[in-house]
């Protein structure tokens, strides 16, 4: 099977559909009257490259023996954000509750409460 060359544009094209408004904003559905919009929020990087290296020394000053090649790597994160909720009273966005950052940010606080607490008890005994 022959390769293929790498073409940077089929990435990136790629790229835009997997980190578009389309992730952001999910299908829309209708419960009990209320249209429900979930929103996320979405994080990506990307990154390509493509090149050539030389035949073996000794070739001729042609193309005919340079290897080439090229890749890329697309991460992508996709974090809930909450839902639009859209009535004939008008339009509500409710937020997504995230546990794990609720218990991170506790533990920054008790560590920071235990930190001064050890100070002030270190310098007190000075």
């Amino acid at each position: 099977m022959p390769e293929q060359p790498f073409d940077p544009s089929t990435f990136i094209a790629a790229t835009k559909d997997t980190v578009s408004v389309r992730q952001v904003f999910g299908e829309a559905y209708e419960r009990d009257g209320t249209l429900v919009i979930p929103v996320a929020k979405v994080l990506g990087l990307t990154t390509v490259g493509s090149g050539s290296a030389a035949g073996p020394s000794g070739a001729d000053e042609s193309n005919a023996g340079a290897a080439h090649g090229g890749g890329g790597v697309l991460g992508a994160r996709v974090i809930p954000f909450g839902v639009y909720e859209v009535t004939g009273n008008g339009v509500r966005f409710h937020p997504t509750f995230d546990l794990n950052r609720a218990v991170l940010g506790g533990q920054v606080v008790l560590g920071a409460v235990l930190v001064t607490a050890l100070l002030t008890r270190a310098l007190r005994r000075r």
